[in-house]
């Protein structure tokens, strides 16, 4: 019993957003309301010395942006809370993809004043994919912006999604006066601003409630009045079941800077939000109620505390409970492991936890056995669905600079590799390794970080390769054989082995399709 109710408080959830609509923000003052952190930091400010907990690579606080997923869990209202922050910029987005496969439900973070942008597109595309669960928050309300109906238009159409408010804000910007919360029927009125820190709020239990006519003015009560008779005719009511189906996405305003408007994200989100899911392996549906351990590696990140050189593997559980000291199979290699120190996590604090449950998110400790997409088990030989690497569309060779350095060198693009932060090629012709990534921004991070964390210097050189695709054939046939003759020159290992064919142009992926009929060319590398 103790076991179904410790899955039915987990809420495992990923934030996503185009960049610098407040996502990592909205994190902190989740933290700072969930009682995780006395004071909220900041991810680019020069008068507080604070930076934002989830961005914590050094690079991260030099760039004002998140490069990596950071997983942060605290407890709320008896609830265990465990938020992926992820990064916005689309040159990590394969970071983001992956996580997606992690969350079982997803708050998309819309800046006021830009209203839906092009990354937004991109990720929410990808949770309909999944149909996963979406809350949808309207950010920097303290701030001009655009109008919250016409915000509400542009969601539906853009993003094909379907909405329903449940807050709504009076006034915008200069003329911000605060929220109806439509979800628990009562008036919030922003004072003063408190950035850092939890301040006071009015709080008004009706809209005819006389004092409010003087709080905040006739014509905003108007006005205020007209919406939400608007809101009762145009939107649906709100459905749980549609929620959770992906059919009807719930819309809640606020400004996170100044800490309005979360505790009603949040206490709108534990409500409503779902325990963990089923997920799908290529041989059965995996329930989290079962007895028996199942989860999966969704990321691994090397070196989260350089001092010690340590790498982490982050495994999703999604059944049964994970005990420190016990063997579980690794079943790619077929071989049990057992794990003296699994970590829960908070940004790059770490602490040693003895069982987990369906929902959480662990740390283990990794000497190279994991790589992205592993399945580890009580014992059940089963491999998760829906992890692929993506085919990159930046490609440079990559070369040593400082050759007394080439083992750090060998080993450092070999952990980044694993990581899924890029993917490594090897010319089939003459050994030469050449990187993929999804983004250009991508080939500073691996080049601050080879020399940062590996002591390496690595230089680039530009090559002309307009797409990776993975080769699927019969090896035996003879087509087979001529397309490698061919193509020599074109072709490559993935670090798995497996053969890429890395065309010049559009062209003359298009005239070697066309030419190849019976090989099947991927453009990820799961097939």
């Amino acid at each position: 019993m103790e076991f179904l109710n410790e899955i039915k408080r987990r809420r495992t959830f990923g934030i996503i957003s185009h960049p610098d609509a407040g996502k990592t923000t909205l994190t902190e003052k989740l933290l700072l309301f969930g009682g995780a952190i006395q004071e909220a930091g900041a991810v680019k400010s020069n008068k507080i010395k604070k930076s934002a907990t989830s961005d914590f690579m050094e690079i991260e606080r030099q760039r004002g942006i998140s490069v990596a997923t950071s997983v942060l869990a605290f407890i709320y209202r008896d609830k265990k809370i465990n938020i992926l922050d992820t990064p916005g910029h689309k040159d990590f987005a394969e970071d983001t993809f992956r996580t997606l496969t992690a969350v079982d439900s997803v708050i998309v973070v819309i800046d006021v004043a830009k209203g839906v942008e092009e990354q937004t597109e991109k990720l929410v595309e990808v949770c309909r994919m999944r149909n996963i669960p979406t809350i949808i928050f309207i950010n920097k309300l303290d701030r001009e912006g655009k109008d919250a109906f016409d915000l509400l238009d542009e969601i539906e159409q853009k993003l094909d999604l379907k909405v329903t408010p449940l807050s709504l804000p009076i006034g915008m910007g200069y003329d911000f006066k605060g929220i109806f919360n439509i979800w628990e029927q009562n008036i919030q009125l922003f004072s003063d601003e408190q950035k850092q820190t939890i301040g006071k709020k009015l709080t008004f239990n009706s809209i005819s409630d006389s004092k409010l006519e003087k709080a905040i003015g006739s014509a905003h009560l108007e006005l205020l009045k007209e919406e939400l008779e608007l809101i009762e005719a145009v939107y649906p009511k709100f459905n749980k079941k549609a929620y959770l189906d992906g059919k009807l996405n719930p819309v809640l305003f606020g400004s996170a800077l100044n800490n309005f408007g979360i505790e009603e994200l949040l206490n709108c989100f534990i409500e409503i939000a779902p325990e963990p899911l089923p997920k799908v392996s290529e041989e059965r549906m995996v329930n989290p109620d079962e007895k028996k351990f199942s989860g999966f590696v969704f990321k691994i990140h090397a070196n989260m505390d350089p001092n010690h050189r340590d790498r982490l593997a982050f495994v999703k559980i999604v059944s049964g409970t994970f005990e420190r000291n016990t063997p579980y199979l690794h079943v790619r290699q077929n071989k049990k492991l057992k794990f003296s120190s699994p970590n829960t996590f908070f940004a790059e604090k770490k602490e040693i936890v003895d069982v987990s449950f369906p929902g959480d998110i662990v740390g283990l400790h990794d000497t190279g056995n994991f790589k992205i997409g592993d399945t580890l088990t009580s014992g059940e030989k089963i491999k998760f669905k829906g992890i692929p690497s993506f085919s990159p569309e930046h490609f440079r060779y990559i070369n040593n600079k400082d050759p007394m350095k080439s083992k750090q060198l060998s080993k450092g693009i070999d952990q980044l590799m694993d990581e899924g932060v890029a993917q490594l090629f090897i010319l089939n012709l003459n050994g030469r390794k050449l990187i993929g990534t999804v983004g250009a921004l991508q080939f500073d991070v691996i080049q601050y970080r080879l020399l940062h964390e590996y002591g390496a210097q690595c230089s680039y050189e530009n090559i002309n390769v307009y797409k990776a695709c993975w080769i699927e054939a019969d090896e035996k046939s003879s087509s087979f054989k001529e397309f490698k003759r061919v193509k020599q020159k074109f072709l490559a290992y993935d670090k798995k082995g497996q053969l890429v064919f890395l065309s010049d142009s559009s062209f003359s992926l298009q005239m070697t399709q066309d030419k190849f009929k019976d090989l099947q060319f991927h453009f990820t590398s799961e097939f």
